[in-house]
């Protein structure tokens, strides 16, 4: 992709509760976010492997291309924008169809948090059969926005069954939900994280951390109506899952820290799906971002040579002590 092309991807980001369901007084606000969101973060090729853009929760459109800083938003670019492998681009930006592309993302959030087989015609009640006409391009717009945000693919069983199966291609088991809380699934937000840290050389600051997610309206001071507390969510939370690890930078003061994955994220995460991922997302191949591809391939040699070594139970064992033990800074 040229630079000056453009993908605009619809986002449509989780906010289902606990029971599966969207929060009471919340429903009207969240389909208006993926409605709204049509021209969502428009992704840009660089030379440089460290510009990589990730979508955005964001209501509103942001154009993110190459600039000398780190995920700096540049001025709007003027020229049609190109959706990738999305037809009938005008009916997906606004109106019935782009509502129903938001209802059947949303539905299929739920069966994969509830993890449940999806039929061709649990799909068509949801879409509802006055646009069945309609329903491939609908599906595949769907199946292509969870995929590119959220890392699930939506894989059919058999071969004309009419019957799929919902699974997280990076191999990520959080789903979200933190015991007793009643927050949102915050899968995707954490997905960012990682990306941030893994394209900045499996280290990131707080700062750039943060500078990211407040372009794209999460702030460490204030609520998201979606993500809720997000400085818990990433000091405390994804620390006491072991997907996020802070080192205090030496003779700081006041302390800084720097960011880094954890021993879950290690465990779970093949980093060269992850950056496969992140290439598909910013429409590039992966030998693009050539050094850190070469890390992946590293540690997934590494990955798959203790894996040889160690027995089902070993891992189990690993994988249960990464997540039994909770620390948290400030």
């Amino acid at each position: 992709m040229s630079q000056g092309q453009e993908i605009l991807y619809y986002i449509y980001d989780e906010s289902l509760g606990t029971s599966g369901e969207i929060q009471d007084g919340q429903e009207a606000e969240i389909l208006e976010a993926a409605k709204e969101a049509s021209a969502a973060e428009i992704i840009s090729s660089s030379q440089d492997p460290e510009m990589i853009t990730f979508p955005s929760t964001a209501i509103t459109a942001t154009s993110l291309s190459k600039s000398n800083e780190f995920f700096s938003i540049p001025e709007e670019e003027e020229g049609p924008s190109t959706l990738k492998s999305m037809p009938d681009a005008d009916e997906l930006s606004s109106g019935p169809v782009a509502d129903k592309v938001a209802l059947l993302v949303r539905f299929l959030l739920q069966k994969y948090h509830v993890k449940e087989l999806v039929t061709k015609e649990d799909m068509l009640n949801t879409v509802t059969r006055e646009y069945e006409d309609h329903f491939s391009m609908i599906f595949n717009t769907a199946s292509e926005r969870l995929e590119l945000i959220f890392g699930i693919d939506v894989i059919e069983l058999f071969p004309k069954s009419q019957c799929y199966l919902l699974f997280n291609k990076l191999g990520i088991t959080y789903d979200g939900m933190v015991s007793g809380d009643t927050d949102s699934p915050k899968t995707g937000l954490m997905i960012i994280i990682l990306g941030v840290i893994f394209m900045k050389g499996s280290r990131a600051t707080e700062e750039e951390i943060w500078k990211v997610l407040n372009r794209m309206g999460i702030y460490s001071e204030k609520n998201h109506f979606m993500y809720g507390d997000s400085r818990k969510f990433i000091t405390e939370d994804l620390v006491k899952q072991k997907y996020l690890e802070f080192r205090k930078v030496p003779n700081s003061d006041p302390a800084r820290y720097d960011v880094l994955w954890g021993p879950r994220a290690h465990i779970e995460v093949n980093k060269v799906k992850f950056l496969e991922f992140f290439a598909k997302i910013n429409d590039s191949d992966t030998p693009t971002f050539s050094t850190q591809y070469k890390e992946a391939l590293k540690d997934e040699e590494e990955r798959v040579r203790i894996s040889s070594m160690a027995g089902p139970t070993l891992r189990s064992r690993a994988r249960s002590k990464a997540t039994s033990k909770s620390f948290s800074y400030h």
